[in-house]
């Protein structure tokens, strides 16, 4: 979502016709839930996807009659047999989706649309601002009420603070009451015709170890709105080229540059190193930091030696036993590519549901 929000700010910094189209609300089976997005723009090309088949195409159908004419309007969408959404298999769900066009600024007619479609224009442009920023924020989406004007939007930043509206002149009281903190990580949500599209803070991945497994890792979690701070003792390692969509590449010897990390209560610390030693002392200056999630890769015996010295160096007991070690789901991987699979599953497991079920038994620190 945040790459099409990307694309969002972009095509309005160059005034460029699009509308941007997200679901606000399904119910039964559907191929995309709430918050899912699109961007159609004028020449017809599109970001992200609502699903694909006959849905997608007439939302864009309608998507591009909306930038011509330049009213925002709510399409439901029933899955039977007029929209099942692929080659007629039917879901039976339905999907409500707000599509808001953006004509080219010269394209309103007086001052009075002129400065309506400034004031979306800014609006969206906040919008694009908050959805790729790390620390994220909420839209609430009124799009369907009787009692509140519709549609119509609030943006409100990480300390749900409101940011700017559209369509209102304040946040009506009903958005504010039914907001949810980001700190609970919330999905999508609707309550009484309002829809909650939170952007989450984005938390920061420290991949100990440029190796194949780091550099395979790094590629697939920032997919994954990972922030990656790769780390490495060997430049090398840690170059722009292995680690291109990393947010900072670190090199130096492990003890220094570890013991002056920056870890926050949402960092989660990935120890991938290329030996037994590295990751030891990887360990010990991570273990009793207050990462959200530290976890080690290596056989169970390694990992049993590592933690019987790091116990005599006087690293608790009790922090070790929060070690994800041996690391990652099983899935019977053996190649690298799928070994780092396994690993940000993992990863996506604990950031969205604060678990990893499933998992084998953690290496206990007394083993």
């Amino acid at each position: 979502m945040r790459e099409v929000m990307a694309q969002l700010g972009e095509a309005l910094r160059a005034g460029r016709p699009a509308a941007y189209c997200r679901l606000v609300e399904t119910k039964g089976s559907t191929p995309q839930k709430a918050g899912a997005t699109m961007l159609v723009r004028g020449d017809g090309s599109q970001a992200g996807t609502l699903g694909g088949g006959c849905v997608e195409a007439e939302v864009k159908r309608r998507a591009l009659a909306a930038i011509q004419d330049g009213q925002p309007l709510v399409s439901v969408f029933q899955l039977d047999s007029d929209y099942g959404w692929d080659d007629g298999l039917i879901c039976g769900g339905r999907m409500k989706v707000l599509i808001q066009p953006f004509p080219a600024v010269a394209a309103a007619d007086g001052a009075a649309e002129q400065h309506c479609l400034e004031q979306t224009l800014t609006y969206f442009r906040q919008l694009a601002e908050v959805a790729v920023s790390p620390r994220g924020g909420t839209e609430a989406v009124v799009y369907e009420s009787d009692t509140l004007t519709c549609p119509s939007s609030v943006l409100l930043d990480a300390n749900g603070d409101v940011v700017a509206c559209l369509g209102v002149e304040q946040a009506p009281e009903p958005v504010l009451r039914h907001l949810r903190p980001l700190s609970e990580r919330p999905r999508p949500y609707a309550v009484e015709g309002i829809a909650y599209l939170p952007w989450l803070p984005r938390c920061r991945l420290v991949i100990v170890g440029g190796g194949h497994v780091g550099q395979a890792v790094g590629e697939l979690a920032a997919q994954l709105d990972f922030d990656v701070w790769a780390l490495d003792d060997r430049v090398e390692f840690v170059s722009e080229e292995r680690f291109p969509a990393a947010e900072r590449r670190i090199h130096g010897p492990m003890d220094e540059v570890l013991a002056d990390l920056e870890i926050t209560p949402d960092t989660y610390c990935l120890i991938v190193t290329r030996g037994h030693a590295h990751d030891e002392r990887a360990l010990y200056h991570l273990a009793e930091r207050g990462a959200r999630y530290v976890g080690m890769i290596g056989s169970r015996r390694k990992i049993r030696m590592i933690f019987e010295d790091l116990l005599a160096e006087g690293i608790s007991a009790s922090a070790l036993e929060q070690v994800y070690a041996p690391l990652g789901i099983h899935i019977g991987s053996q190649t690298v590519p799928e070994i780092a699979v396994s690993i940000c599953a993992e990863l996506v497991a604990h950031r969205n549901l604060g678990s990893v079920p499933g998992r084998p038994e953690r290496v206990a620190a007394a083993e």
